[in-house]
């Protein structure tokens, strides 16, 4: 029996984990579960699968939840605010920690679970995006262990050795005889959209993908397809690989999550359905197989593969990302913060579509950052790329 804990457990992620989980009760116990403010789906999460520990990062949503357990006659442990979150993923009680917080906020949580030495099985890509080598250095350190959760990561460390599966943040490409990371992305709802309609572009366009169900932030980031770009970041310190090793590729029907090319001309690629239980079945079942709920592909029923060259018109944060993977650690920091608030502008219709690339480019021009050496630096980047991107929001 393998302790999981699970941070950001009512999201999409979160959501899909329990889903395997509740499939593979006599091999994992669900330790601890970690969530914004959504009380109602913690009660339920607490009576199905009865973790000893729950933490809140909203500390009335915390309360709430408190009483509201005491008044069903279930009893978690609850804590709250960031400290409690952190102290929740830094226990050293789970075997697995599942990283699913979305964005900056879930780098200090998950970088506490590197400390106990266990497995994370990452799908927080900002994690990485703010403090990849740092972070790395971290689970050198402490002994811990990487498994990719997003669904392109993870085909593409189903298609590498064992040798590099085991040593992910350190493994050797050259060695491995890998020639090119082909990093696929369906393109979104507005590939094939006019240029002009671009402009009118609303939250509920944006956010409805054609492929996968996935929460606004990352629907919207997959239409600009900026989550491609911090997905090359995660994918440059996850395969220890350069920028030129790894190439994007437009894939409109995900159903090739990622491929990879070998120094003798093959190519190997995994398929599967556009479901988040299959890469999150992978991580947690390493080096096994475990079954995910997924059906198989029907190969007679698919009509076409096919793929493009991204479009930098079309996809400015797509180059955005990919210039400031060469800038470095800060450049890619602020990067992540001023999308971050760009986009929560556009949900929330402040700005419009196109003024995502707009706040992010701006944010890049004004800081000047160079390596950033500590999480303390990463996060104080993080502060002030914030405050910037804001300044150019409310100017816009």
């Amino acid at each position: 029996m393998r302790n999981v804990t699970l941070l950001g457990a009512t999201g999409s992620i979160g959501t899909s984990t329990l889903d395997v989980l509740r499939r593979h009760k006599d091999e994992f116990k669900l330790h601890a579960v970690v969530a914004s403010s959504s009380v109602d789906k913690m009660v339920a999460i607490v009576q199905e699968f009865k973790p000893e520990r729950v933490a809140m990062h909203n500390e009335k949503s915390a309360q709430e939840l408190s009483k509201r357990l005491k008044d069903s006659g279930l009893y978690a442990e609850v804590l709250a605010g960031a400290q409690g979150v952190e102290e929740v993923a830094g226990d050293g009680a789970a075997d697995v920690v599942v990283g699913a917080i979305v964005g900056a906020a879930g780098l200090k949580p998950v970088i506490a679970a590197v400390r106990t030495g266990c497995v994370i099985a990452l799908a927080n890509k900002e994690a990485l995006v703010m403090s990849g080598q740092i972070f790395f250095e971290a689970v050198k350190k402490y002994g811990a262990k990487v498994l990719p959760v997003d669904s392109e990561h993870s085909a593409i460390f189903q298609c590498l050795p064992y040798e590099a599966q085991t040593n992910l943040g350190y493994c050797d490409l050259k060695q491995a005889n890998v020639n090119k990371i082909l990093l696929t992305g369906s393109g979104g709802p507005f590939r094939d959209s006019p240029l002009e309609s671009l402009k009118t572009v609303t939250a509920a366009q944006a956010t409805a993908h054609p492929v996968w169900s996935m929460g606004p932030k990352i629907s919207v980031d997959s239409a600009t397809m900026m989550n491609k770009g911090l997905e090359f970041i995660e994918a440059r310190y996850l395969f220890n690989a350069t920028d030129d090793d790894i190439k994007v590729v437009i894939h409109p029907q995900s159903v090739i999550h990622s491929m990879v090319s070998f120094t003798d001309g093959a190519i190997l690629a995994q398929l599967g359905q556009p479901d988040m239980r299959t890469p999150i079945a992978v991580a947690l079942g390493f080096p096994q197989r475990i079954t995910s709920g997924v059906d198989m592909l029907d190969f007679e029923k698919l009509s076409e593969l096919t793929f493009r060259t991204p479009d930098f018109v079309r996809y400015p944060c797509l180059k955005l990302a990919m210039q400031a993977s060469k800038s470095g650690q800060g450049a890619t920091t602020c990067l992540n913060a001023a999308n971050e608030v760009a986009v929560d502008a556009f949900l929330h219709s402040k700005i419009g579509y196109l003024d995502i690339a707009t706040v992010v480019d701006g944010v890049l021009q004004k800081v000047n950052v160079g390596s950033l050496s500590s999480i303390d630096e990463v996060l104080d980047t993080d502060r002030q790329a914030r405050e910037i991107a804001k300044s150019i929001v409310g100017a816009l």
